[in-house]
């Protein structure tokens, strides 16, 4: 099975990466500028930083798997529980919060905002990447 590979448009392009920046910027001032302690402060910094590695290394693993490039099945796994680990994680830490409702809101929103974004910049990375080059997706990394 051949994989078609096509390149993304200038506008989806541009949109992912303004996904990405506006709602990892967005969390992040909203983090500055919040009353809570730093040690909360860290907790959300941390939870971001996972979430992005945890849905990049997801998104990479399953393209991997669909184009043939071997992904273990105990790698895969863990993309898989370290993405729901770190949606607990935000969720957790979100309930408990003392929060304003709409606080919680904007800190989950602008998280999975960012998340779509992550995913959506590293696809674009790599059709890019692909179509730049002559070697097929199964022989590419």
């Amino acid at each position: 099975m051949a994989i078609q590979v096509q390149r993304p448009t200038a506008a989806f392009v541009g949109a992912s990466w303004i996904t990405l920046l506006v709602g990892a910027s967005d969390y992040m001032y909203s983090l500055s500028n919040a009353t809570m302690q730093l040690n909360e402060k860290g907790y959300y910094l941390t939870v971001l930083l996972y979430g992005l590695f945890a849905a990049v290394s997801l998104q990479k693993s399953v393209r991997d798997r669909l184009e043939g490039i071997p992904v273990t099945g105990i790698y895969f796994g863990l993309c898989w529980l370290s993405l729901a680990i770190v949606v607990v994680l935000l969720s957790v830490g979100l309930i408990n919060a003392t929060l304003s409702q709409s606080e919680k809101g904007f800190y989950a929103m602008s998280f999975l905002l960012s998340l779509f974004g992550a995913v959506a910049v590293q696809k674009n990375t790599r059709d890019i990447a692909l179509f730049k080059s002559d070697t097929p997706p199964h022989e590419a990394g």
